[in-house]
């Protein structure tokens, strides 16, 4: 494997796990929407999504992925 796929492989296993706690996170909200931890951590991956560190991760929109990710689990 080259460095490039490597790099690509890392990124996507970051953003993947961020999504993936996000889920879960907003999932766990709906149960209990006053849970400050929880709010706390729904604020802390959102800005995770619009920060410059994501963009140079993937040419996402990470405020395109937060209203997906809400409207993914509010179908639920």
């Amino acid at each position: 494997m080259d460095s490039i796929t490597n790099y690509e492989d890392l990124a996507n296993a970051i953003i993947l796990e961020a999504v993936d706690n996000y889920r879960m996170v907003v999932k766990c909200l709906r149960l209990n929407p006053s849970n400050r931890e929880l709010i706390a951590e729904r604020e802390e991956i959102e800005d995770f999504f619009r920060s410059p560190w994501f963009s140079s991760l993937t040419n996402v929109n990470g405020k395109k992925l937060i209203i997906v990710l809400n409207m993914e689990v509010k179908c639920r």
